[in-house]
């Protein structure tokens, strides 16, 4: 039976998103300067005994996000969600400067919109579920990045800042 990988689960997430990494684990093992046996097992869902420590979480984050992984930050994500938070990604003021207000407003409508239409599509039946829950996460997950996009291009805006 094929194992379902859940995004909004941190294991799942952080096993998927490093196994992403250009060359895959082995090229990633190489970079942490540890052995792709101890990687592979530390990162492997099924595996109990073994775990990442936070330091190497974040290293395994910050490799894969310095080597253009999509969604290198998806681990971080899933940790934050269930312990019922959130977190965005804190736009630099470069990259907010490559639109104007008007079409970061556009997307913020948008991204809320894709939540709204995940939680609709998910009550059809009455029932959510695990997958659709996490479908609905990473629809969450994206409308808060463009809110914080949002909040950076007003703050640039006003050259003062919103407080």
């Amino acid at each position: 039976m094929t194992r379902r990988y859940l995004d909004m689960n941190q294991h799942d997430a952080l096993y998927t998103v490093a196994r992403k990494f250009p060359g895959g684990l082995d090229a990633l093992a190489q970079e942490l300067d540890i052995s792709v046996n101890v990687l592979r097992n530390k990162l492997s869902p099924t595996i109990a005994s073994h775990y990442p420590s936070f330091e190497e979480v974040s290293q395994i984050v910050e490799c894969c996000h310095k080597a253009g992984v999509a969604e290198a930050h998806l681990p971080l994500h899933a940790l934050l969600v269930r312990h019922g938070m959130a977190a965005f990604v804190v736009p630099q003021p470069e990259s907010a400067r490559q639109d104007d207000l008007s079409q970061t407003v556009c997307r913020v409508m948008s991204e809320v919109g894709a939540v709204a239409e995940a939680v609709s599509s998910a009550l059809l039946d009455g029932i959510i579920t695990p997958t659709e829950a996490d479908l609905i996460e990473r629809k969450f997950q994206s409308a808060l990045s463009v809110l914080g996009a949002w909040r950076a291009r007003l703050r640039d805006e006003t050259g003062s800042g919103i407080h």
